[in-house]
């Protein structure tokens, strides 16, 4: 099923999920624009669409805390391809997660960065990419968040508040043009296992993360990728303003 064909979907942040989500929406049948600041991943990915598929795909430099380049990925989107459809924000900022600090220990300037590229970059790109949609009648944003923003978690404070920050952001944009024709979601992964996720963890700690998962097994970007694919599909047409958590059933904990 091509439920995707004659989209045009730009993907801010290639690095592990976000590969499985520009092959996904290419699959299905959307033109894609993948972008960021990584840009041999994003060539190897492209290059995975393109000759490997056969789908259609095109890369970009994207820093996602940069209005500047949010805004030349979407005008590269609309000269190359004709107008914009979609556009999934998937890249983070994990600065205040290296220290391991509460609030108290919390360097000031690690929670700036994690806001800054989390929760400014996530506004830039509502901002960039809705005026673009309007002109089509309308279109999809997906926003990649983190069960972090429920979990309370004694460390990665920044983390967490910046992903609830776009929670809010999810719920304004929703309201506000959802008659025009225009949906907004979020999406909250679990632990997603892929290469960077493996080269960090050994296998003994994989197999303990999984046995407390529901389901029994750790996520992969295929799962959150499906979730997606429905998001920015008519057949999401019904759906707005969520948060959905792709999680294994994690957050039943929460």
């Amino acid at each position: 099923m091509q439920r995707l064909t004659g989209k045009v979907v730009i993907v801010a942040g290639a690095g592990g999920i976000g590969s499985g989500l520009a092959r996904r929406y290419a699959q299905e049948g959307a033109c894609v624009v993948l972008g960021d600041i990584d840009r041999d991943g994003v060539d190897r990915s492209v290059r995975e669409i393109t000759q490997g598929t056969g789908g259609t795909a095109i890369g970009v430099d994207l820093d996602g805390s940069d209005e500047d380049a949010i805004g030349a990925a979407v005008s590269l989107a609309v000269s190359r391809f004709g107008g914009l459809d979609g556009f999934h924000a998937n890249f983070a900022s994990f600065a205040d997660s290296a220290t391991q600090a509460d609030v108290l220990g919390l360097p000031m300037s690690a929670y700036d960065e994690v806001m800054r590229v989390n929760a400014r970059g996530s506004v830039l790109c509502a901002r960039a990419a809705i005026p673009e949609m309007l002109k089509r009648g309308g279109g999809s944003l997906v926003f990649t968040t983190s069960g972090a923003a429920f979990a309370g978690e004694p460390v990665r404070l920044a983390y967490a508040m910046s992903k609830v920050a776009v929670h809010a952001l999810v719920r304004n944009v929703a309201n506000r043009f959802g008659k025009e024709g225009i949906r907004c979601n979020a999406i909250a992964p679990g632990v997603i296992t892929h290469d960077r996720f493996e080269s960090m963890i050994d296998a003994d700690t994989s197999a303990k993360m999984a046995g407390r998962v529901p389901v029994g097994r750790l996520g992969r970007p295929e799962d959150i990728a499906a979730m997606s694919a429905l998001l920015m599909s008519d057949e999401g047409s019904f759906i707005t303003g969520q948060v959905l958590s792709v999680d294994g059933g994690n957050s039943m904990r929460q």
